[in-house]
């Protein structure tokens, strides 16, 4: 993780506890509650949305863009003007678990409370301690920049009404501790549903985590379903996946990159495996895809010349790809999604993998957007999705069409 702790506020931190307890237990306990603290900031991958770009550690910054407008990472740092240096510990714990702030104020559920509610009430005094000792920076961040009447914060208690029940995770006793572990991360400090579970007309999550748009991405299905889900997958390649940013053939791109470099390769391998262990057991539906388009359709034909001249050179020929360094196309889950968002922004804009210690070297996809047309790239992904095994549904030109145009507007 990218923050660094001011040794200067851990030991004012721990000499006021001296002072208040005694010396003792007092000295070694808060240290290792900030230590712990500091690993629920990855758990949470807090650096995501509250790190700009080349900015300071949690000072804010970062614009979500959501499909009711923008909103903007504020400033978490400890600083008393413009962070959360004025806050309380009971303040902290509010916005957690349930999305009210400072003075009151309605938060937005892309600060994920939905999800940190089920946090226990240790983790989240840790994660305070944690950010107790973070630097403080003076960096003033107007968050809501919502168009009305979306910006109207009281709003939210209708939402929450609707959409939100609070309440710390309750284990399942007929599950086994590593099951009870993923999913407490999962639903919990991950916040995965977030990315991954479908959305209603609110906004809300709504059934299984099965896949759903996000910032011109689509976050792929990450149940147990054996066709586009993690069914297939065995539980050390989702390990290695969410550690190196490679697994079974996938390469973590786009904003899963993110999270992998900040968050998930950061985590212990007991935690990984706990959160393998509950991704696979989890219900996505039937496994059967559709049947596959036609090999003699004009799309099959028109994309298998162009997949020769424009892929084959990385991916190969049969769609096998290279390991570490370019995708496996053939039994991709990835690929044989019901929306082929993503392949068609990895097709037009490139991409760029995950860079890990475990895997340093990442992995890159150049734009073809100057050189195919939208047919062409339709036509292309079409193939991909409809061979070596592989069946999903035709791409058509308007939907590539329609995110070329997106991206030039900047959205």
């Amino acid at each position: 993780m990218s923050a660094t702790i001011s040794r200067t506020r851990i030991v004012a931190a721990l000499a006021a506890l001296v002072i208040s307890t005694g010396v003792g237990r007092a000295v070694e306990q808060p240290f290792d509650q900030i230590q712990g603290g500091r690993y629920q900031a990855v758990l949470g991958d807090c650096a995501g949305c509250h790190t700009a770009p080349d900015g300071k550690p949690y000072a804010g910054g970062v614009a979500l863009q959501t499909p009711f407008g923008t909103l903007v990472a504020p400033n978490i740092t400890p600083d008393r003007e413009t962070g959360i240096g004025a806050w309380s510990e009971e303040d902290f714990r509010r916005a957690l678990k349930q999305g009210i702030g400072h003075g009151g104020e309605r938060l937005y559920p892309a600060m994920p409370y939905t999800a940190y509610t089920k946090m226990t009430d240790s983790d989240v005094a840790a994660l305070w301690a944690y950010f107790q000792t973070v630097e403080p920076v003076s960096n003033e961040v107007h968050s809501n920049q919502l168009p009305f009447p979306f910006n109207i914060r009281l709003l939210m208690a209708g939402w929450n009404w609707l959409n939100f029940t609070p309440g710390e995770f309750k284990a399942d006793p007929k599950k086994s501790d590593q099951w009870n572990r993923g999913a407490y991360l999962v639903e919990g400090a991950g916040h995965c549903s977030v990315c991954h579970a479908p959305k209603s007309a609110l906004g809300a999550d709504k059934g299984a985590m099965t896949g759903t748009v996000l910032q011109g991405w689509f976050a792929p299905n990450i149940t147990g379903n054996l066709h586009d889900g993690v069914g297939q997958w065995s539980a050390d390649e989702i390990v290695a996946y969410l550690k190196t940013g490679i697994g079974r053939g996938s390469v973590g791109s786009g904003p899963m990159r993110e999270v992998i470099e900040n968050s998930t390769s950061k985590m212990n391998d007991a935690d990984l495996k706990a959160i393998a262990a509950y991704l696979k057991d989890l219900p996505g539906g039937e496994g059967k895809g559709p049947a596959p388009v036609a090999k003699d359709s004009p799309a099959m034909q028109t994309g298998a010349k162009i997949y020769a001249v424009n892929c084959s050179a990385c991916h190969n020929g049969d769609g096998s790809g290279q390991i570490n360094l370019f995708p496996k196309l053939a039994g991709n889950s990835v690929v044989q999604q019901g929306d082929p968002t993503s392949l068609i922004h990895v097709v037009l804009a490139g991409s760029q993998g995950a860079a890990t210690d475990a895997q340093p070297t990442t992995p890159a996809m150049p734009s073809l957007a100057w050189r195919l047309t939208d047919q062409q790239v339709a036509d292309v992904l079409t193939y991909i999705r409809n061979s070596w095994g592989n069946a999903a549904p035709p791409v058509a030109p308007d939907a590539v069409g329609k995110l070329r145009d997106s991206s030039k507007g900047g959205s």
